[in-house]
């Protein structure tokens, strides 16, 4: 197999040439992922026959729910490749991913708590679900808070991606939560066996703000990445380079 494209996007200057191209078609599709969905699901999709007008929430909170343990997962494969193989595109593309998860994970559970009220008569609740997505928000916090409290950016790197790949364990707990112990919380409707139990009405819709939200975070984590691979190459020769070549 050939690695050479591996190696290649360990190379600052190149990395930083294509994450700047991509940005603007994952921005655009995003937004027209986001506009569509957004029309499909709160204008066309018919009210649901048990939770009325209120399950449409869905299409905000199931979309940011699942890019918080996405996010994650690319956050300790990208902490992980950096520790073995020591690139430091992988590190920055670690760092870039922490805020950005965390804030769909603030997002996921601000949602989710507005659509338990009704359906529960609670904000909140010890949920297995809602328990471990918080402890998710935890982990993000003290990722961040780890690398800002050590100085030497190597330290800093290689202690931080540690603890992503330790809480890489909390993920099947959140996606097998509901399944594991008695939970109010809603079953799969989407990554399960078989048919999706939704109607195409609303489940179209539903894909489309997914999509929405990938393509979203793919580009807020290239443009950050690109930004922090700046801020650890900024003495480098390339950067004036790279700077000089634009219009």
């Amino acid at each position: 197999m050939n690695w050479i494209w591996f190696h290649r996007l360990g190379s600052p200057p190149h990395f930083f040439r294509i994450a700047g191209k991509m940005v603007p078609w994952f921005a655009w599709l995003a937004g027209i992922a986001a506009v569509t969905g957004l029309v499909g699901g709160l204008g066309l999709a018919p009210p649901d026959y048990q939770q009325g007008e209120g399950y449409r929430i869905i299409f905000v909170h199931v979309p940011a729910a699942v890019l918080s343990t996405l996010a994650y997962a690319v956050m300790a494969s990208a902490a992980g490749v950096g520790l073995i193989w020591r690139m430091n595109v992988a590190h920055a593309v670690a760092a870039s991913c922490a805020a950005v998860g965390a804030w769909f994970t603030l997002v996921a559970l601000a949602t989710g708590s507005l659509w338990g009220r009704p359906m529960w008569g609670t904000y909140w609740e010890w949920d297995p679900r809602l328990t471990s997505e918080l402890v998710l928000l935890f982990l993000y916090l003290g990722y961040m808070g780890l690398r800002g409290a050590i100085d030497d950016t190597a330290r800093a790197d290689r202690a931080s991606a540690v603890l992503a790949l330790v809480g890489v364990i909390n993920l099947p707990i959140i996606h097998y939560s509901v399944d594991w112990w008695n939970s109010l919380h809603q079953g799969h409707t989407l990554l399960k066996f078989g048919k999706a139990s939704m109607p195409p009405s609303m489940l179209v819709p539903l894909l489309l703000m997914m999509l929405a939200f990938t393509l979203y975070f793919a580009a807020i984590l290239l443009v950050r990445a690109r930004g922090e691979v700046l801020r650890r190459e900024r003495n480098a020769r390339w950067i004036s380079e790279a700077i000089g070549e634009r219009p």
